[in-house]
């Protein structure tokens, strides 16, 4: 604890060991806050919230088995699976997101990894809704280097890829790829330009140690994270995970201020599982650092909260949404979600 402490607020790192990120989480809880808190005002004005969508653009039939993604063909959730929608309708979602005041757009499909003749189709996508004014951002699933220098010349500003857990919790979760798979999409995203998205799931019964070997190895990344997802698992009838005993509140808290402090610089997103939060715990994540949430009636195939009650919480506590920047430009934001999409993108991006 008293090493930990003698860490400047706003210093970024890539050292971190296992050790120091448990000190972290094991501060008195008003501690954390209070250090987490001075570091978000460090580095961003803390009365500012980056308003996100996320749109589902290919729901269903991915032949992955994360345990807690109701987009995976194995389980029976009542997810049906869709085709790739037209470049059309994804620009009438997003020009209704815009409308609806979010900066960046997300485009998640439920595919292990693009085929080669997907790209071209994701790739007017992006440069279509890039025209509008908005950030741009994709989960898409494991991607080559070729592949992921085809999205940034289309005008794609950040790749989400999730690492979802702990190294060592990894295999308990998903037995269909390994966490290096997911290193190496994310080196291709760096390799071509491009910012990260990339966070994780809480509250799969992993334990604390291993919550803080997920922030462990963000932090410890070549760069962190441009934007980090926070996600509180949403328990859906079907998946592997359903009947999982859920995370403590203030434990989910926790998470959020370690994140901050162990990545000053980056959005810290509230993500799945916001649906279930209280007003108040929501407010406490705020204290904590978090400063961009996921806008809309749902996050793919799961509930979010409405943007009424987003934009009332907003009021009652002073807070403002982070604001578009010119075009060409980005403020690491992420997006909101639609109606016909799927949670795991949300997650953790079964796609990704």
């Amino acid at each position: 604890m008293t090493a930990v402490s003698q860490t400047p607020a706003t210093e970024s790192r890539h050292d971190w060991s296992r050790v120091e990120v448990r000190a972290l989480f094991d501060l008195p809880f008003p501690v954390l806050l209070h250090r987490a808190g001075e570091v978000h005002r460090a580095h961003f004005d803390p009365s500012e919230v980056q308003v996100s969508t996320l749109l589902s653009i290919k729901t269903g039939g991915c032949p992955e088995d994360c345990g807690y993604c109701p987009q995976a063909a194995r389980y029976h959730t009542g997810v049906e699976a869709t085709k790739l929608m037209s470049t059309d309708d994804v620009l009438e979602k997003a020009r209704q997101a815009k409308a609806a005041g979010a900066s960046r757009f997300c485009m998640g499909a439920a595919w292990r990894s693009p085929k080669d003749r997907d790209i071209p189709k994701v790739a007017a996508m992006i440069s279509e809704v890039k025209a509008l004014g908005l950030e741009t951002c994709a989960t898409l699933g494991m991607l080559s280097g070729d592949q992921a220098r085809a999205l940034r010349e289309a005008g794609l500003d950040y790749y989400n890829h999730n690492l979802d857990t702990a190294p060592e919790f990894y295999n308990q979760i998903i037995h269909t790829r390994e966490v290096q798979d997911r290193l190496d999409t994310l080196s291709h995203v760096r390799d071509a330009g491009m910012k990260t998205c990339c966070g994780g799931i809480v509250g799969m019964g992993e334990s604390r140690d291993q919550r803080a070997g997920l922030l462990q190895t963000l932090a410890n990344l070549p760069a962190h994270p441009d934007s980090v997802p926070i996600n509180r698992l949403v328990q859906v009838e079907g998946t592997p995970l359903a009947g999982t005993a859920e995370l403590d509140p203030f434990e989910f808290v926790r998470t959020i201020a370690v994140a901050r402090l162990l990545m000053p610089r980056s959005m810290v997103r509230l993500s799945a599982g916001r649906e279930s939060m209280s007003d108040e715990l929501q407010a406490l994540c705020f204290l904590a650092g978090a400063n961009s949430i996921f806008y809309g009636e749902k996050l793919l195939t799961t509930g979010n909260p409405d943007t009424e009650r987003d934009m009332a919480l907003f009021a009652r506590l002073g807070l403002k949404p982070m604001q578009a920047v010119e075009q060409g430009t980005t403020v690491h934001a992420d997006i909101v979600a639609t109606d016909a999409a799927s949670d795991c993108c949300a997650h953790s991006s079964c796609a990704a």
